[in-house]
C-alpha cells in the first residue's frame, strides 16, 4: 500500500508518526511522512519518505508571540494578547499547511492517510474514503471520558459538563473543517452532519501506554489504545567520552530538558536550575538542544553536563530521574526506562501529563514554566531526588510498559479495512 502519515506540531506530536512509518516500511508498504519543514530531517534519519508541509507553522510558534503565549513570562493580559495575535497571524500558516496537505493527497492518491488532530483535509478525504484514514493522538482525553473535560479544558466537572467540553470541542472541529473546504473551493456538498458523522465513526488511536491511560470500557469499537510506540533513536549516533566519564564518576543523576518548548527567557531560568543543582549537590545533564534551557557563557561545573543532542533511549536507562517539559514521548520514555519524574508544563497537554505523572505518584507536582523561581522549585527538586517512592513507582510503571506490544495490532488496525 501506499500511506501518507501527516502530522502537525511539534516534535512531540511527530514522533508516533516515525514510529509507525517505520514499522509500515519494514512491512513493505510505502510510507511518505508529511510533516513541516522543520522535521525533515527525523524522518530521513528513519529512512522515510519525506514531503514539507511548510515552515510557516514552527515559524509561528517560535515567534515572540508563539513563545510568550507558551511559557514566557508576563502578565495575563500580556499572554492573552499574544494568543490574539498568534491566531491573527496563523491564516496564512494554516492555509500553507492545508494546500500541501490537498496537493499532496491529489498527487499520490495514497490508499491510507494516518494523521493528527491538527490535520484537517485528511477529514474531507474521508468522506469520500470510508475507512481509509486512521486518526492517530499521543494525547489522552480527546474522546468523552466521564470522569474528565476534553483535553483543552483540563478538569472534571461531572459526567454532564464533561461531556459538554467534548461536544464544543468537536464544534469547533467541524466548523475548521467547514473554513478548510472554503478555502480549497471544493464545490461538492458536504454538510457540518456529514463530518460529525466522520469524527464519531473514523477509525481513531490513542498512542498511549494503557498504564498512563486505559481504554473506557464504554467506547465504540473503533476507538483503540494501542500502546506508546518509539522509533530506533540511537541509529547513527555514539556518545563522546567526557559524557561517559560524567556518568561513571557520578549516582543519582537528574536529566533536565524543554524538549522542543521554546522562551523568552531561557538564561534565566537556567541560572535558576544551576543554582538549585549545584547549592544541594545534585549532579544533572541539561538538555540544550531548542534553546529552551542554554549553557552560560564560560560556564563550568563539575556536577553539570550540558548536551546538545542525546538519544533519550540511550540516556534515560543511564540517569536516576528528569524534569522535563511534559511532552507525551518525553513521559511515556521517561517512565518506560523507570525514572523519576516531574514535569514542568508548557502549554496544554502538558498540564494533563503533569497531573496524570502526579496522581500516578512517581514525582511531585511540577509548575508550569512561567511561575519558575528558586523558591518555588527547590523543594520539588529535593523531593523529587530524595523520595524513593517515587523510583518505585515509575519502575513498576516501567515493568507494566515492557509487556505491551501492540505493533501487530496497530498494523492491521491501519492496513484492514
Amino acid at each position: 500500500m501506499k500511506i501518507i502519515l501527516i502530522s502537525i506540531g511539534t516534535r512531540g506530536d511527530i514522533e508516533p508518526f516515525l514510529a509507525i512509518g517505520e514499522l509500515l516500511q519494514e512491512k513493505g508498504h510505502q510510507a511518505i511522512c508529511a510533516f513541516p519543514d522543520q522535521f525533515r530531517n527525523l524522518a530521513e534519519e528513519s529512512n522515510l519518505q519525506f514531503v514539507s508541509l511548510g515552515l510557516k507553522f514552527i515559524e509561528l510558534l517560535q515567534s515572540n508571540d508563539g513563545k510568550l503565549a507558551m511559557g514566557g513570562r508576563g502578565s495575563g493580559l500580556e499572554k492573552f494578547l499574544a494568543t490574539i495575535r498568534l491566531a491573527r497571524n496563523q491564516t496564512d500558516a494554516s492555509k500553507e499547511l492545508l494546500n500541501r496537505q490537498y496537493e499532496l493527497v491529489e498527487k499520490e492518491k495514497p490508499d491510507r492517510i494516518i494523521y493528527n488532530g491538527k490535520a484537517v483535509y485528511p477529514i474531507i478525504w474521508s468522506l469520500s474514503h470510508f475507512g481509509k484514514t486512521i486518526w492517530i493522538s499521543p494525547l489522552p482525553y480527546m474522546h468523552y471520558v466521564r470522569d474528565r473535560t476534553h483535553l483543552a479544558f483540563n478538569s472534571n466537572y461531572g459526567p454532564f459538563l464533561n461531556k459538554l467540553t467534548y461536544s464544543l470541542a468537536n464544534f469547533g472541529l467541524v466548523t475548521t473543517v467547514m473554513i478548510a473546504k472554503k478555502w480549497l473551493g471544493i464545490t461538492r456538498k458536504i454538510t457540518r452532519e456529514q463530518v460529525q458523522d466522520a469524527l464519531v465513526s473514523n477509525k481513531a488511536i490513542y498512542t498511549i501506554s494503557s498504564s498512563l491511560f486505559s481504554r473506557p470500557v464504554y467506547w465504540h469499537k473503533n476507538l483503540k489504545v494501542l500502546g506508546f510506540h518509539q522509533r530506533r533513536k540511537t541509529i547513527n549516533w555514539e556518545p563522546d567520552g567526557p559524557l561517559i566519564d560524567f556518568l561513571e564518576k557520578h549516582n543519582k543523576i537528574l536529566f533536565i530538558t524543554f524538549g522542543s518548548m521554546t522562551n523568552p527567557e531561557s538564561e534565566e531560568k537556567t541560572k535558576i536550575v544551576i543554582e538549585i543543582l549545584e547549592r544541594n549537590h545534585i549532579p544533572a545533564i541539561i538538555n540544550t538542544e531548542s534553546g529552551g534551557l542554554v549553557k552560560p557563557v564560560g560556564f563550568v561545573s563539575e556536577l553539570i553536563y550540558f548536551v546538545s543532542r542525546v538519544p533519550y533511549d540511550w540516556i534515560f536507562p543511564r540517569i536516576y530521574g528528569t524534569i522535563h517539559h511534559g511532552g507525551s514521548g518525553t513521559t511515556h520514555l521517561s517512565l518506560k526506562y523507570g525514572c523519576a519524574t516531574m514535569i514542568i508544563p508548557h502549554i496544554l497537554d502538558q498540564f494533563v501529563w503533569n497531573k496524570i505523572l502526579f496522581d500516578k505518584g512517581v514525582g511531585p507536582k511540577g509548575i508550569k514554566i512561567e511561575k519558575i523561581s528558586t523558591k518555588s522549585l527547590e523543594p520539588k527538586v529535593l523531593e523529587l531526588i530524595n523520595n524513593i517512592s517515587f523510583k518505585k513507582t515509575a519502575e513498576q510503571i516501567a515493568n507494566h510498559m515492557e509487556k505491551e506490544d501492540f505493533r501487530e495490532e496497530i498494523y492491521k488496525a491501519i492496513v484492514e479495512a
